[in-house]
Parts: C-alpha cells; sequence; structure tokens
C-alpha cells in the first residue's frame, strides 16, 4: 500500500469516530493549532503548497502543519474542499471541562447565549465573534448543534478559542442573564458586566417566552424604526462592543 493509500485510509477511519469535527480549509487549521486542538490527521492535494501557506501566513504554527500534513486528493475524501486545498480532523475537546470552564467563578468574560438559533453560519460567525473578543464562551439552546460541520467552518477553527456547548435552561451557567428584546432597557444606559449571560433570540422569534421569563434584564440595541432587526452576528457584535472586549495583556479567557 502506497503512503498515498495509508493516508485516505487512516482519514476514512478516523472520520468515523464520534469525538472528532472537520476543520475545513488552512485557516481552521491554523486557528485549531494555535489553540491546542489535537489534530489526528490533516490532507492535502499539494503539502507543499500548504507548508509555504503556513511559513507566509502562520509561522507560529508552521513546524506544526509541516509535520502533520500528508499527501491526499481531495475530492476523494470531501464532498467539497476549500480553495487552499487542506483539510484536517481534531478532537473535539472534552465536554466536562468546557462545562467546568463555563462555571468557574468569578468570569473575566461574558457567555454569549444563543436562543434556538436556526443558521449554522450564523452560529459558526457568532463563535468566531465571541473568541475574537475574548468571550468566555458560546452555548446555544435548542436542536442546533453548535458542533455541526458548517458551524465549525463558519468559526475558521476558532471553536477551540472559546467554550461550545449546548445547554437547557436549567443548566445555563451561573451569571446575571441580559436577554436582547426590543422592548428592553437601551443598552447605552447600561454597563455589562463581565459575568454577564448575553442572550440573543432568533431574527424571526426573537427571544423565547421560557428565557425572557428568566432574564434579570431585557436589553435593546439602537435601532432606526421601521427596520426589523440585525443579522444575529450584528447584534452580539454590537453587545460585545459596549461590554469592551479582552483586557489589554490580560490572560485569554480560553486559557485562563
Amino acid at each position: 500500500m502506497s503512503e498515498r493509500e495509508q493516508t485516505a485510509r487512516a482519514w476514512r477511519e478516523a472520520v468515523e469516530r464520534e469525538d472528532v469535527v472537520l476543520l475545513d480549509g488552512f485557516h481552521a487549521l491554523k486557528h485549531a493549532l494555535r489553540f491546542g486542538a489535537r489534530v489526528v490527521a490533516a490532507v492535502a492535494d499539494d503539502p507543499e503548497a500548504v507548508r509555504a501557506l503556513a511559513a507566509e501566513l502562520a509561522p507560529d504554527v508552521e513546524a506544526d502543519v509541516a509535520r502533520l500534513v500528508r499527501t491526499a486528493e481531495l475530492r476523494t475524501l470531501l464532498t467539497r474542499s476549500h480553495p487552499t486545498g487542506v483539510a484536517a480532523l481534531a478532537v473535539r475537546p472534552d465536554r466536562a471541562e468546557g462545562r467546568a470552564h463555563l462555571e468557574r467563578m468569578p468570569r473575566t468574560a461574558p457567555v454569549v447565549v444563543l436562543d434556538n438559533p436556526r443558521n449554522l453560519g450564523n452560529v459558526g460567525a457568532v463563535v468566531r465573534l465571541a473568541a475574537g473578543f475574548g468571550a468566555t464562551g458560546v452555548v446555544t439552546r435548542g436542536d442546533l448543534d453548535p458542533w455541526h460541520p458548517n458551524v465549525v467552518r463558519a468559526g475558521a477553527g476558532l471553536h477551540y478559542a472559546t467554550t461550545v456547548d449546548r445547554v437547557e435552561i436549567g443548566t445555563l451557567p451561573q451569571g446575571p442573564l441580559y436577554a436582547l428584546d426590543p422592548e428592553g432597557e437601551d443598552i447605552r444606559a447600561l454597563t455589562l458586566p463581565d459575568d454577564a449571560l448575553l442572550a440573543f433570540g432568533s431574527e424571526r422569534h426573537g427571544i423565547s417566552p421560557e428565557l425572557r421569563a428568566r432574564a434579570d434584564h431585557l436589553v435593546s440595541l439602537p435601532m432606526r424604526p421601521q427596520v426589523s432587526s440585525y443579522n444575529l452576528a450584528t447584534s452580539v457584535a454590537m453587545t460585545l462592543f459596549h461590554w469592551g472586549g479582552p483586557h489589554p495583556g490580560g490572560p485569554h479567557p480560553a486559557t485562563a
């Protein structure tokens, strides 16, 4: 069996594991490596091109990329391949450890709560935002899996830079719950604490009645009359920006 055939076989075996997720493209692989993901396989049509990309764009993980990436024909392993010509499989973080991180107090950054989100791409965009702002985590309610491959793809591998999980009302992390609602107090009049839970409903239905009833505060974003709503990721970005973002010089919440 050739090395290429061995690589393809190892990939097909790994992809059957329930504890691995697909990292689609170089940026997803780069981010996952930066934030401690255990990558079990990485394949590319042209590994040398991927190594050159790492040297140019991410020298901090260049050695890891060079060590991991192997030659394979992506079209035989994936339904579609990323323009950067590389894909990887990484072990999903331990859920119990993630839960413990969400519950740890005092928190230095809020937790984003997505109440019954429907769009996979929007959830991935929120994960990417939360990672950039240094949020403690992103949790979802409802039947959408926040670790769905399309969510991970939209999040560019930054699931590993924060904590991502699915919860119910009774298993929400500790902290005061600030729910975004058109009838709430203008966010500009509020200071959002570091230990807040920032809850966002779907663009069509808003916050569910049960989460609204659980909220400690209802908060609204400024919006011109007759405009229906903001995109979910836009609402999260505005709220996290109002909170204030990562503390300069402080530890990253995902590793604190």
